[in-house]
């Protein structure tokens, strides 16, 4: 259901469409719908979204927003991330509330998992 004035889509470039693609399918089990060769869509992610054709990417530290999950064990978590091909770029670190790290996806996109659960 969509909801009047709330966020209901982000969406993300891509650099590589297929390894994004093959990538969040085994970190995360997403599954996606294309839109033709230069577009792909996600859904029931907690945020709908997609991901087009573009040699731009997502990084917080060029004043990009930064798109957290959350996660119930941070270390198994991470685990996924990297097997599936993340890179991690900060690895897990303590803040008020919680712990964190930040991954980039193949095409350069950066994205945070966070969690309140004690290791």
């Amino acid at each position: 259901m969509n909801d009047h004035e709330k966020l209901n889509y982000v969406e993300f470039p891509s650099s590589d469409l297929d390894a994004t693609k093959a990538f969040f399918q085994k970190a995360f089990a997403w599954s996606f719908v294309d839109y033709g060769p230069e577009y792909t869509a996600f859904s029931g992610q907690g945020l709908d979204g997609g991901f087009f054709t573009s040699k731009l990417c997502s990084n917080s530290a060029n004043g990009a927003a930064l798109l957290v999950f959350y996660s119930n064990n941070l270390e198994v978590t991470l685990a996924k991330v990297s097997e599936a091909g993340g890179m991690i770029v900060k690895p897990i670190f303590s803040f008020p509330g919680g712990r964190r790290f930040h991954f980039v996806e193949p095409s350069g996109n950066e994205f945070a998992v966070w969690s309140d659960v004690a290791p």
